[in-house]
């Protein structure tokens, strides 16, 4: 049953003596039967478009190690695309886009309601997860949240510290604010399909919230997970929602009650002992191993899993790495974080 699920437990508030375990990015290039898969599609883009493989490659972690939960496959910038930006990859170098830098890019974008034709092939991969998963497994739909994804369709790749992003920000505010109200909007509509799809849960990743300082994180980090998270609440009550404003640093305090998130994840900038006393007061945690442990295992990581679980003991958890994990990592460090967590 639904209800037993140990992560969704997690999410409505539940203590549980042993935290249910998911990791970012659990399918992907540090497993041989992703690499096979990916192989087979052609590339990285084919292979989220694909709902056939996209759904084997979301099981293959689940069947090698029995995560409490499986997150669909596919990648933030699938938005970008289906506003039509142009969208490609580099191997080795990561994602290429179309940039968008005025008004007029603004407005070249595709309506909102026109996103599904593109986006229609993850909505069937959830389908597919819906009705393949365990019964004990959660399905995880996600999306990136409005700032994250604007900094990619500003400079047109990932940069070290979002300054075009914030250059547009701070010289053409109207322009910016103008991206960031399509990109929210069409994040609902993404993230609502998936819920109708089957998702049973929904996060929203934005991984460069810690670059946005002071206002500037409350207007462009927390107000638009509060719109999304209000919207999709409002449209499926009784959804729960994970927000992972990385690096927030001290705004995670009230991140919570602030949006209506359900659960907050942690990166491992904070220590679990600082996030349980003044995050963890306010509902579910997830996380927060340094991913960094996946590549070198050993003592060190039993001991560090070992002190979250700890650290987090006294209320509702999701144990979790604090980004996800790395292509080099070994998987038999995995299953050693897993037995470590399930088995003291």
């Amino acid at each position: 049953m639904t209800g037993q699920k140990t992560i969704l437990r997690a999410l409505a508030g539940e203590t549980q003596d042993v935290p249910p375990i998911w990791m970012m990015r659990q399918a992907g290039r540090y497993l041989p039967e992703y690499r096979a898969t990916r192989a087979e599609a052609g590339d990285f883009l084919s292979l989220c478009y694909n709902s056939d493989l996209a759904t084997e490659v979301t099981l293959q972690p689940i069947r090698r190690y029995g995560f409490d939960a499986a997150i669909l496959f596919a990648d933030i910038l699938l938005v970008p695309q289906a506003l039509g930006a142009d969208l490609w990859f580099v191997t080795g170098e990561g994602p290429r886009l179309s940039t968008i830098t005025d008004m007029a890019g603004v407005e070249a974008l595709k309506p909102t309601d026109d996103i599904h034709e593109t986006l229609n092939p993850i909505y069937q991969t959830v389908r597919n997860l819906a009705g393949a998963l365990p019964a004990e497994t959660t399905l995880i739909g996600f999306a990136g949240a409005p700032w994250t994804v604007a900094t990619y369709m500003i400079a047109g790749r990932g940069t070290p510290d979002q300054g075009p992003a914030h250059a547009l920000k701070d010289q053409h505010r109207e322009v910016f604010e103008a991206l960031m109200t399509r990109i929210t909007a069409a994040t609902i509509e993404y993230l609502s399909v998936q819920i109708d799809a089957g998702a049973e849960c929904v996060k929203l990743f934005d991984s460069w919230a810690g670059s946005l300082k002071g206002e500037d994180f409350d207007r462009y980090a927390l107000d638009p997970a509060r719109e999304i998270i209000t919207a999709l609440k409002a449209r499926h009550p009784g959804i729960p929602v994970i927000a992972f404003p990385r690096e927030g640093g001290e705004k995670y305090v009230g991140f919570a009650k602030a949006t209506g998130a359900d659960c907050i994840a942690l990166d491992n900038s904070v220590s679990p002992e600082w996030a349980a006393k003044h995050v963890q007061v306010d509902g579910c945690v997830q996380g927060n191993l340094a991913s960094s442990h996946m590549v070198t295992g050993g003592d060190a990581l039993v001991r560090e899993t070992r002190a979250i679980v700890d650290a987090f003991s006294g209320g509702p958890h999701i144990f979790n790495l604090g980004h996800g994990i790395t292509p080099d990592a070994d998987p038999d460090n995995v299953q050693l974080m897993i037995d470590t967590v399930r088995g003291g």
